[in-house]
Protein backbone atom coordinates (compact mmCIF):
# COMPACT_ATOMS: atom_id res chain seq x y z
CA UNK A 1 0.00 0.00 0.00
CA UNK A 2 1.09 3.30 -0.95
CA UNK A 3 1.76 6.05 1.67
CA UNK A 4 -1.19 7.88 0.44
CA UNK A 5 -3.33 5.56 0.83
CA UNK A 6 -2.55 4.42 4.45
CA UNK A 7 -3.13 8.27 5.21
CA UNK A 8 -6.32 8.19 3.85
CA UNK A 9 -6.90 5.12 6.00
CA UNK A 10 -5.45 7.22 9.01
CA UNK A 11 -8.03 9.69 8.37
CA UNK A 12 -10.84 7.48 8.05
CA UNK A 13 -9.84 6.62 12.01
CA UNK A 14 -9.15 10.50 12.57
CA UNK A 15 -12.94 10.45 11.52
CA UNK A 16 -14.07 7.69 14.09
CA UNK A 17 -12.41 8.97 16.65
CA UNK A 18 -14.11 12.55 16.15
CA UNK A 19 -17.56 10.92 15.89
CA UNK A 20 -16.88 9.40 19.14
CA UNK A 21 -16.25 13.09 20.91
CA UNK A 22 -12.17 12.31 20.86
CA UNK A 23 -9.66 14.09 19.10
CA UNK A 24 -10.03 13.39 15.28
CA UNK A 25 -6.32 11.34 15.26
CA UNK A 26 -5.93 8.33 13.22
CA UNK A 27 -2.75 6.01 12.52
CA UNK A 28 -2.18 3.16 10.32
CA UNK A 29 1.13 0.44 10.75
CA UNK A 30 2.53 -0.62 7.82
CA UNK A 31 4.41 -3.98 8.21
CA UNK A 32 7.81 -4.31 6.49
CA UNK A 33 5.81 -5.52 3.23
CA UNK A 34 4.59 -2.46 3.33
CA UNK A 35 0.91 -3.95 3.93
CA UNK A 36 -1.41 -2.93 6.54
CA UNK A 37 -0.72 -4.30 10.00
CA UNK A 38 -3.04 -2.00 12.71
CA UNK A 39 -4.95 0.73 12.29
CA UNK A 40 -6.39 3.00 15.43
CA UNK A 41 -7.80 6.00 16.26
CA UNK A 42 -7.97 8.33 19.64
CA UNK A 43 -9.99 6.86 22.39
CA UNK A 44 -8.62 9.09 25.00
CA UNK A 45 -12.38 9.97 25.59
CA UNK A 46 -13.77 6.56 25.20
CA UNK A 47 -11.25 4.41 27.55
CA UNK A 48 -10.97 7.87 30.25
CA UNK A 49 -6.77 7.03 29.52
CA UNK A 50 -4.95 10.07 28.86
CA UNK A 51 -2.16 7.27 27.10
CA UNK A 52 -4.71 5.87 24.48
CA UNK A 53 -3.34 7.88 21.84
CA UNK A 54 -3.72 6.22 18.38
CA UNK A 55 0.04 5.54 17.84
CA UNK A 56 0.38 4.00 21.51
CA UNK A 57 -2.58 1.66 20.49
CA UNK A 58 -1.10 0.57 17.19
CA UNK A 59 1.96 0.06 18.41
CA UNK A 60 0.80 -2.07 21.57
CA UNK A 61 -1.67 -3.87 19.27
CA UNK A 62 0.99 -5.16 16.70
CA UNK A 63 3.84 -5.70 19.41
CA UNK A 64 1.10 -7.49 21.08
CA UNK A 65 0.15 -9.41 17.93
CA UNK A 66 4.11 -10.11 17.25
CA UNK A 67 4.54 -10.96 21.08
CA UNK A 68 7.92 -8.69 20.38
CA UNK A 69 8.73 -5.10 21.45
CA UNK A 70 10.82 -4.29 18.55
CA UNK A 71 9.02 -3.13 15.23
CA UNK A 72 11.82 -2.77 12.90
CA UNK A 73 10.75 -2.27 9.31
CA UNK A 74 7.30 -0.79 10.14
CA UNK A 75 5.79 2.21 8.73
CA UNK A 76 3.87 4.25 11.48
CA UNK A 77 1.27 6.62 9.57
CA UNK A 78 0.07 8.97 11.60
CA UNK A 79 -2.55 12.09 10.46
CA UNK A 80 -0.77 14.12 13.19
CA UNK A 81 2.34 14.89 14.13
CA UNK A 82 3.45 12.63 17.01
CA UNK A 83 3.31 13.77 20.77
CA UNK A 84 6.63 13.44 22.47
CA UNK A 85 5.14 10.66 24.37
CA UNK A 86 4.12 8.86 20.69
CA UNK A 87 7.61 10.18 19.39
CA UNK A 88 9.48 8.45 22.22
CA UNK A 89 7.24 5.43 21.62
CA UNK A 90 8.14 4.87 18.00
CA UNK A 91 11.83 5.17 19.11
CA UNK A 92 11.53 2.79 21.78
CA UNK A 93 9.88 0.34 19.46
CA UNK A 94 12.57 0.81 16.47
CA UNK A 95 9.59 1.98 13.95
CA UNK A 96 11.51 2.61 10.86
CA UNK A 97 9.96 5.45 9.80
CA UNK A 98 7.10 7.73 10.74
CA UNK A 99 5.29 9.09 8.50
CA UNK A 100 2.20 12.27 9.70
CA UNK A 101 0.38 14.88 8.15
CA UNK A 102 -0.53 17.75 9.93
CA UNK A 103 1.99 19.63 11.93
CA UNK A 104 1.73 19.99 15.75
CA UNK A 105 2.72 23.61 16.34
CA UNK A 106 1.97 23.78 20.45
CA UNK A 107 2.94 19.65 21.24
CA UNK A 108 5.19 18.01 18.11
CA UNK A 109 7.31 15.81 19.13
CA UNK A 110 8.65 14.28 15.41
CA UNK A 111 9.82 17.96 14.58
CA UNK A 112 7.56 21.15 15.03
CA UNK A 113 8.72 21.63 18.82
CA UNK A 114 10.87 18.56 19.22
CA UNK A 115 13.06 16.32 17.34
CA UNK A 116 12.51 13.42 19.57
CA UNK A 117 12.58 10.81 16.26
CA UNK A 118 16.12 12.23 15.31
CA UNK A 119 17.84 12.92 18.36
CA UNK A 120 21.58 11.68 17.68
CA UNK A 121 21.96 11.00 21.73
CA UNK A 122 19.61 8.37 21.01
CA UNK A 123 19.74 4.68 20.12
CA UNK A 124 17.75 4.29 17.66
CA UNK A 125 16.14 7.10 15.10
CA UNK A 126 13.25 7.10 12.79
CA UNK A 127 13.23 8.31 9.23
CA UNK A 128 10.16 11.13 9.07
CA UNK A 129 8.14 12.12 6.33
CA UNK A 130 5.88 14.98 7.04
CA UNK A 131 3.02 16.84 5.42
CA UNK A 132 1.23 14.08 3.32
CA UNK A 133 -2.34 15.15 3.22
CA UNK A 134 -1.60 17.66 5.66
CA UNK A 135 -4.46 19.99 4.79
CA UNK A 136 -7.07 17.16 5.05
CA UNK A 137 -5.75 16.54 8.37
CA UNK A 138 -5.55 20.07 9.23
CA UNK A 139 -9.32 20.49 8.57
CA UNK A 140 -10.30 17.60 10.47
CA UNK A 141 -8.55 19.04 13.42
CA UNK A 142 -9.57 22.78 12.94
CA UNK A 143 -13.38 21.64 12.27
CA UNK A 144 -13.39 19.64 15.40
CA UNK A 145 -12.15 22.44 17.59
CA UNK A 146 -14.34 24.80 15.89
CA UNK A 147 -17.10 22.20 17.13
CA UNK A 148 -16.18 22.16 20.45
CA UNK A 149 -15.51 25.67 20.98
CA UNK A 150 -19.58 26.95 19.79
CA UNK A 151 -22.09 26.98 22.26
CA UNK A 152 -24.68 24.91 21.99
CA UNK A 153 -26.48 21.66 21.63
CA UNK A 154 -24.34 20.77 18.72
CA UNK A 155 -21.30 21.21 20.56
CA UNK A 156 -19.11 18.19 21.72
CA UNK A 157 -18.32 18.42 25.14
Amino acid sequence: MDIDEAMGLALDEARAAAAAGDVPVGAVLLGPDGHVVGVARNRREELGDATAHAELLVISQRSRELADWRLDGHTLVVTLEPCPMCAMAAVWARISTIVYGAADLKAGGAWSLYNIPQDERLNHRCELVAGVRADEAAELLGSFFDRRRRPGPSAAR
